[in-house]
């Protein structure tokens, strides 16, 4: 039996849950926006198409500028207060968007709910590599970015029957508030460390602490952050990062819009065609982290389907809007491949760096995500404006991915990596 399984395994049902339903409510107050676009909230509010793509990327604007501010607090001060505050006022943003009146309101929300957020995955991170082993960790990042995937699965379908029923106002509304209520529960639930529960023995404790020490033996120590954030691999991995987000999120925020127009179908069906690629993120998801835990090789799970998700978008835009549903197919095979390499990512930071900069580190790499999800989620929506069509954005995104692929490939991975 891996010694791993040994060291309270309590941890992984206690915890996980509590992380994966944070991480779901931040993406259902992002993400949403892209059905409002899809819906009607352009014509109520007198949106051009080019400005829409700017107010469905200021969120990641904000969320670039406070990622690091975020990540020192986490790491310097408290994970469970950060987010107990974040939980509170990212609700109300989220809730707030849908009693906008103009479009500078409409802006000012969605930059603050970036801000409000912007701690929110890198906390759960430094979180994460708190109380998970390097043998578990993959598997644990998994569980929390599924909270993507399976977000926008069922947000997709819940969503397009809200606006539906009642507007796209009322969707947001009723979508912003839950995050609100789940604060008192994390509150409740939630302790920084290992030897703050009392549901962890004494012997638990020492056992789960002594394989943390063990783990960071080898790995040579950092004076500062700045010596960390000069390092080669760091600065790769915030451009890996950033590139092959410019296609996740121009996906993820555009997909809704693109079905609608492309496929001609309602807005019920759209939701339920969005949901389909993450079915398949999520299958793919799950057995990346397993098999990267298991061979504790990382960056074999994420540089080659990198790769294969740029030649799903070459191949897409090669074939053309006639023939767009074999496209889709090649679009969902991609959002797969995008989404299953985040767990094995996500490991590889805290064993290329010393635990003294590696959670803040953590947070520099996943801002420079934050400005590549800007950058996808504005450009893809005007590029898609301008042209009419889908097909120059399979090439943007595709063109960024590849940079992505060859970046990471040249990442100095440890050994067994």
């Amino acid at each position: 039996m891996n010694i791993t399984n040994k060291l309270a395994p309590s941890r992984w049902w206690r915890l996980m849950p509590i992380i994966f339903i944070t991480y779901s409510l931040a993406y259902l107050d992002r993400a949403n926006y892209g059905f409002a676009a899809a819906a009607g909230i352009n014509k109520d509010l007198d949106i051009s198409p080019s400005t829409s793509s700017l107010i469905g990327a200021l969120f990641f604007l904000g969320y670039f500028f406070f990622q690091v501010p975020g990540s020192i607090y986490a790491v310097r001060r408290s994970v469970r207060k950060l987010i107990f505050v974040c939980l509170i006022l990212w609700g109300l943003c989220a809730a707030l968007t849908g009693m906008v009146s103009n479009i500078p309101s409409l802006m000012v929300i969605r930059f603050v709910l970036g801000i409000v957020e912007a701690a929110v995955m890198p906390s759960m991170l430094i979180y994460i590599s708190t109380w998970f082993t390097k043998a578990e960790r993959s598997k644990a990042n998994t569980f929390l970015v599924l909270g993507n995937p399976v977000t926008v699965l069922w947000m997709s379908i819940v969503s397009a029957h809200l606006i539906d029923l009642y507007g796209w106002r009322e969707m947001f509304i009723i979508e912003g508030l839950p995050a609100v209520l789940w604060a008192v529960i994390w509150w409740i639930l939630v302790r920084d460390k290992p030897s703050e529960v009392k549901w962890l023995t004494d012997v638990e404790k020492a056992d789960f602490q002594a394989a943390m020490d063990k783990e960071q033996q080898n790995i040579k120590p950092m004076r500062n952050y700045g010596e960390a954030f000069r390092s080669g691999n760091v600065i790769k991995l915030c451009a890996v990062h950033a590139l092959w987000s410019i296609g996740v999120y121009g996906f993820m925020m555009w997909m809704p819009s693109i079905i609608k127009s492309a496929g001609k179908v309602d807005i019920i069906s759209v939701g339920w065609f969005t949901a389909i690629p993450y079915f398949v993120a999520i299958a793919m998801m799950l057995m990346v982290s397993f098999y990267s835990d298991k061979l504790q090789n990382r960056k074999l799970f994420v540089w080659p389907l990198l790769l294969i998700a740029t030649i799903a978008f070459f191949t897409a835009y090669l074939l053309g809007a006639e023939h767009f549903w074999i496209c889709f197919v090649l679009l969902s095979l991609a959002a797969g491949c995008m989404y299953a390499p985040y767990g094995p990512f996500f490991a590889l930071i805290p064993e290329l760096l010393p635990s003294n900069v590696s959670g803040v580190s953590i947070g520099l790499i996943n801002s420079f995500g934050a400005l590549g999800a800007f950058i996808g989620a504005w450009l893809v929506g005007v590029i898609n404006a301008v042209t009419g069509s889908a097909g120059a954005s399979y090439i943007f995104m595709g063109v960024s991915l590849v940079l992505s692929v060859i970046l990471m490939a040249s990442v100095k991975a440890p050994k067994n990596n």
